[in-house]
């Protein structure tokens, strides 16, 4: 505990929402519940040489943009939902803190600072989580089951009866999907439901370590028609996701400023957020400015959720992408649509700047890698560009990130060794409440 007298002076939020302040020593203390602006005292649960991790004890000045929470899960306490992180701090609050940390990355981590500052693209607060991945217990100490997110640094699952992220007639499941589990014979070793909800789908995907009796899959059939829901079984990996049951809508998405409609398996990477998704897939390819006579490389493609609107005014794009699977899903998709566009799959992680040659020239690029960044395919480009080679490289590349970090280090080596502009930086507030920052960067060759 630091000393009853010491009062520190919250300064800033780190990435993981804790409130960030000095102690007389000049300690770093992380401080979870904490807010910029406030004057608080702290329990200290872990020292280290340069910084402690604390809890809020006491609070003699409130921020004046703390809030009360919505959601009667949330909290420090134990027990509390670990889902959201934030929902103590004024949402508009929230997308200023994370702009600043997109700055403060792009600064400290690769020395760059984006010439204009993008409008931050945002969506509802609440019930926009269209995609969760629940865990499942059955507790036989409390005889009863927990459907939830896990608590708060804990690996137990969270008592909770309602989500304010989720969508409300999600959150109202989560009770009758306890009840569901209870009554059925493989409570036990039915680990995990995955929601992914579609336009017209809501799809639950049942992770089961064993094979599911009749009586299982037919409880599944029944809660299945109540309440409005395709049941997925998943028997090992992603790619042994099954429909249980035949019939109704497909599982898909719509981007209907260009006229695309996007089917997907529900273990299918797709964007958490579908409302924000819609605004960051229009302000991409705006922010690309592509022509009709431009060639243009999707890196990262996925299902196509860019490559197929960039098809539709491109005169070539080719979709690149890690996984086989879902290169034939984008082709599919393509297909679908009536849209010609080229997909090839490739271990994106380990690029070459031999390979990057072989993909020939384009005008623009597009790239939306996972955490992990896009380094290689930075590290080519830059290798390229001062190695003199016969190369052009893209005029405008407009990168989409879920880690500041890492879009950071590949903006360092873009800008600093490759010799392009960070001409515009903004974020992307695709999870509300949580720490989570998806941003998007503009860069120009100079």
């Amino acid at each position: 505990m630091t000393a009853a007298d010491e009062w520190l002076e919250v300064e800033s939020l780190d990435l993981e929402a804790q409130g960030v302040a000095h102690n007389a020593e000049g300690k770093v203390v992380f401080i979870e519940g904490a807010l910029p602006s406030e004057r608080v005292q702290v329990q200290v649960h872990r020292r280290k040489n340069n910084w402690e991790q604390a809890s809020l004890a006491a609070t003699a000045r409130e921020s004046s943009q703390r809030v009360r929470p919505v959601c009667p899960h949330f909290g420090l306490h134990a027990g509390a939902c670990g889902g959201c992180k934030m929902q103590h701090l004024h949402p508009a609050a929230q997308v200023a803190v994370k702009q600043r940390t997109l700055e403060d990355s792009l600064w400290h981590l690769g020395k760059v600072k984006a010439e204009r500052i993008l409008r931050p693209i945002e969506g509802p607060a609440w019930g926009y989580r269209c995609r969760a991945r629940l865990s499942v217990r059955h507790v036989m100490k409390k005889g009863a089951v927990l459907v939830g997110f896990h608590e708060r640094k804990s690996r137990y699952i969270a008592d909770m009866q309602s989500c304010a992220v989720l969508p409300p007639r999600v959150s109202a499941m989560l009770m009758p999907l306890r009840e569901l589990v209870m009554s059925m014979q493989a409570r036990d070793t039915l680990p995990q439901i995955e929601l992914a909800m579609g336009d017209e789908v809501v799809a639950l995907v049942l992770r089961h370590l064993e094979p599911l009796s009749a009586e299982d899959q037919q409880r599944l059939r029944d809660f299945g028609r109540a309440h409005g829901v395709q049941w997925w079984l998943q028997a090992k990996g992603p790619d042994s996701v099954q429909r249980l049951g035949e019939g109704g809508a497909e599982l898909a998405y719509a981007l209907p400023e260009f006229a695309v409609t996007m089917p997907f398996k529900p273990t299918d990477f797709t964007q958490v957020n579908p409302h924000v998704n819609r605004v960051l897939v229009q302000r991409a390819v705006g922010l690309l400015d592509v022509q009709s006579d431009e060639r243009v490389i999707d890196w990262f493609c996925g299902l196509g959720n860019f490559t197929l609107p960039l098809a539709t005014r491109a005169r070539e794009v080719l979709g690149i992408e890690g996984s086989d699977t879902l290169v034939q899903r984008a082709r599919d998709n393509a297909k679908r649509n009536g849209i010609a566009a080229d997909f090839a799959a490739r271990n994106l992680f380990e690029l070459t700047s031999e390979a990057l040659m072989a993909d020939g020239a384009a005008q623009k690029w597009l790239i939306d890698p996972p955490r992990e960044g896009a380094f290689a395919l930075a590290k080519a480009t830059a290798d390229l560009v001062q190695s003199g080679a016969v190369w052009t490289p893209p005029s405008r590349i407009v990168y989409v990130s879920c880690n500041p970090a890492t879009l950071a280090r590949d903006a360092g080596l873009l800008v600093h060794q490759a010799g392009y502009r960070c001409t515009a930086a903004g974020i992307v507030n695709m999870f509300p409440h949580t720490a989570h920052v998806e941003s998007m960067a503009v860069f120009e060759r100079t």
